[in-house]
């Protein structure tokens, strides 16, 4: 039962805007684009090499960062935290079948990524300083022909983006497996995390575009191959478990062990709220981001932003499947510490080992995440946005160190609602200038 009434309404609010709202609208506009563009995301994933070809030669003579570098500090924000912890609490409260329909909203969400990325680098301008801003602060004023909505919605989305930037959630996990690990005095180990959190996220998207194409390959490869591993150990059971994912993904799941029991609509809520806060579907974030990309071509760049959804896609799946074959979503444990125990059946020094993992993971999306807020917040205010959202971040890393994880990740969540809520009108809005024919599939000559 609820203690603190304050979270009780939040996670009531949180729930239905989840089960009801937020997932009727990734779907919906998800399947808008999809038939739109003749299920466009199947052909651009089908041709990796095509793609890759084509943003390099998109990139050629451009002024910017370069589009891979741009890909991976994208990625970096994506593929973290979400993907080996927080996700997990959708099949440890939701069951099995909240995997399914993580699924059906990450299919849906990489045409929406695709045509927020497209909207951005389409509608950026130049920062004059060789590169560029862009993302719906941007766009969205072209969504509105009402001046007063065409002001007033970019600093509605702008200020909450600046509060999302600050990604408390990550930031309390990190630090408490931080000082679980480390023979330090607690207040020490904030600090110097809060110190490269702000070194890396005030930098700008070139220093996190440094950072994150160093960091990133090998965390994914590394991380993917530990998941394989222990998943192969139990493949005899994956069939069965499969079929209990696709079952229970419309029935629900009764109470098995320290599962309390879920219904479909805690599954549907729980699965696609951990798929758009680990993919950003839909917030805007990616667009910021990619929109700084030496691509000339809005789709090549945009064409890169699929491959980054099903990336996302798949190391979720994993860390899933892994804590469904070992069976430990049945048991009453947290999430931080689901996948280091499953691990260490089969490896040693696990403590040690996730630690760096988790802090590696976490760290690339803290300092993503922060360096979209500070665009955004000198988007607000020009002069003194930087400072002021300085300030604003050291003050809420700290406040939020010492707040229980659940309660941190659904203040996340419900930010993430009102962005999404608010980038998807205007992408709406602007569907029609969303094109889904360039280089990538065009056959050679």
């Amino acid at each position: 039962m609820c203690s603190d009434p304050l979270f009780c309404v939040l996670g009531a609010i949180e729930s239905f805007y989840w089960g009801y709202i937020g997932f009727s609208l990734v779907v919906a506009i998800g399947i808008y684009f999809t038939v739109r563009s003749g299920f466009y995301q199947l052909k651009v994933l089908g041709h990796p090499i095509r793609t890759i070809k084509a943003v390099q030669k998109s990139s050629e003579g451009g002024e910017g960062i370069s589009p891979f570098r741009v890909y991976f500090a994208s990625v970096g924000g994506m593929v973290g935290l979400g993907n080996i912890v927080i996700v997990l609490t959708a099949v440890m409260v939701g069951g099995p079948g909240a995997l399914f329909w993580l699924w059906v909203a990450a299919f849906f969400g990489t045409v929406i990524k695709y045509a927020e990325v497209y909207l951005g680098m389409k509608f950026r301008i130049d920062d004059g300083r060789e590169g560029h801003h862009g993302g719906p602060m941007i766009y969205l004023q072209k969504a509105f022909k009402n001046k007063i909505l065409a002001r007033f919605i970019p600093i509605l989305y702008c200020s909450l983006l600046a509060i999302y930037g600050v990604e408390i959630s990550q930031f309390v996990v990190v630090s408490d497996v931080m000082i679980k690990t480390i023979p330090l005095p607690p207040g020490l180990i904030l600090l110097c995390l809060l110190a490269v959190t702000i070194y890396g996220g005030f930098g700008g998207i070139r220093r996190l575009a440094n950072i994150a194409t160093v960091l990133m390959p090998p965390f994914i490869v590394g991380y993917i191959a530990l998941c394989l591993y222990v998943i192969f150990n139990y493949a005899f059971e994956l069939p069965a478990i499969l079929v209990d994912v696709f079952v229970s993904a419309f029935t629900g799941h009764a109470a098995a062990g320290g599962f309390v029991g879920s219904s479909m609509m805690m599954a549907i809520q729980l699965g696609t709220a951990r798929a758009v806060y680990s993919g950003d579907l839909g917030i805007g974030y990616d667009s910021i981001i990619q929109s700084e990309s030496k691509a000339r071509d809005p789709g090549t760049q945009a064409c890169l932003s699929i491959f980054g959804v099903a990336t996302d896609a798949l190391i979720c799946t994993l860390s899933i499947l892994v804590v469904l074959v070992t069976g430990l979503w049945k048991i009453e444990i947290e999430a931080c510490n689901a996948v280091s125990q499953a691990f260490s059946q089969f490896f040693p020094h696990m403590d040690i080992f996730m630690a760096i993992l988790i802090f590696i993971a976490g760290y690339t999306t803290l300092i993503a995440y922060l360096a979209v807020g500070e665009k955004a917040a000198r988007w607000l205010f020009p002069k003194w946005g930087h400072r002021l959202y300085y300030i604003f971040a050291i003050v809420a890393f700290i406040a939020f160190s010492v707040v229980n994880q659940c309660h941190a990740i659904m203040v996340m969540s419900l930010s993430g609602g009102l962005l999404m809520l608010t980038n998807l009108l205007g992408i709406w809005k602007l569907r029609n200038e969303i094109s889904f024919e360039n280089v990538v599939l065009k056959p050679k000559q």
